[in-house]
């Protein structure tokens, strides 16, 4: 029940979106996963796979549907990460993100597959990214930090 004090017209929303940053350990070098837009903004920019999260859905079912769609992985445990939210971050409109990372076995690694709006899709090393699209450099940055203090036992 809403109050009659209360109406969502009041205030302007945001978007708000998924994006899930995958960590293998490829060669024993750490790689992350990224897609290749298909689409405005940034078509034909790496970025992180994600997506818009649906009304009736959670943000993690929404993680999990993005990375499946864009990627073809299922199965993948995921942790949230962070949410950013500057207001500049997505050209289309005001876009707040919530990011997920998980690691994945070079078996699963080995099982991807471009889809949805992913022209394509590939493992880099953590040390050699390309330019990337949206704040997804920051995005990535972050979750290396919690990946390497997950790894030494630190929160």
């Amino acid at each position: 029940m809403t109050s009659p004090s209360y109406s969502a017209d009041d205030y302007e929303r945001p978007s708000v979106t998924v994006d899930t940053i995958l960590f293998a350990p490829l060669g024993g070098i750490l790689h992350v996963l990224l897609i290749r837009r298909r689409r405005w903004p940034f078509e034909g920019s790496w970025a992180i796979p994600g997506g818009f999260v649906e009304i009736d859905e959670s943000l993690e079912e929404a993680a999990s549907r993005e990375l499946h769609e864009e990627t073809g992985l299922t199965g993948v445990v995921l942790q949230q990460l962070h949410a950013f939210g500057d207001p500049g971050r997505d050209p289309r409109t005001r876009v707040i993100t919530i990011s997920y990372f998980g690691d994945v076995t070079e078996e699963q690694a080995r099982s991807i597959q471009a889809g949805d709006d992913a022209a394509d899709v590939r493992w880099w090393p953590v040390t050699s990214l390309p330019p990337l699209a949206f704040d997804h450099a920051r995005i990535i940055e972050y979750a290396l930090l919690q990946h390497a203090n997950d790894r030494s036992g630190h929160a």
